[in-house]
């Protein structure tokens, strides 16, 4: 499959949607998710374009993994979740469902306490309270 530069995160690097912003750099930006599985859900894409972890150039991956690391670290200093997932997917078969490299910061509150992706809308304000910690988290050094 071709890359899909009408792809909704293709378009929020463009700024023609809108997003919960959390941290941007040259390379990266991570926003809320806005179905999210829990309380803090991020997101982190690179800017460049790439359909997946094998399409996206090395330097724009390498770019969001640490972004990745650096938003999982504030998530972890803002929501205090017991465990935090980190995933990516390649593929329908795998679940990826926006055609752009993107890797899921996912707070676990308990054992299967996980909501369903892509499931329920979150609320414009509980998203935005939420950012608000991350970048909190994230200008205190997390």
């Amino acid at each position: 499959m071709a890359y899909d530069p009408t792809n909704i995160f293709a378009r929020i690097v463009r700024g023609e949607i809108p997003c919960v912003r959390v941290y941007e750099d040259a390379d990266t930006l991570a926003f809320m998710d806005l179905m999210p599985q829990s309380e803090g859900h991020t997101l982190v894409i690179p800017k460049v374009a790439g359909e997946n972890l094998f399409d996206t150039p090395p330097g724009s991956v390498a770019a969001a993994i640490l972004s990745t690391q650096r938003v999982a670290r504030a998530v972890k200093a803002a929501f205090s979740p017991p465990g935090l997932i980190v995933t990516q997917f390649n593929g329908p078969a795998a679940g990826q469902t926006v055609f752009h490299l993107h890797f899921h910061v996912i707070p676990v509150y308990s054992a299967g306490g996980l909501r369903l992706h892509a499931r329920e809308k979150a609320d414009a304000a509980t998203l935005e309270a939420h950012a608000a910690r991350i970048r909190a988290a994230l200008e205190g050094g997390a």
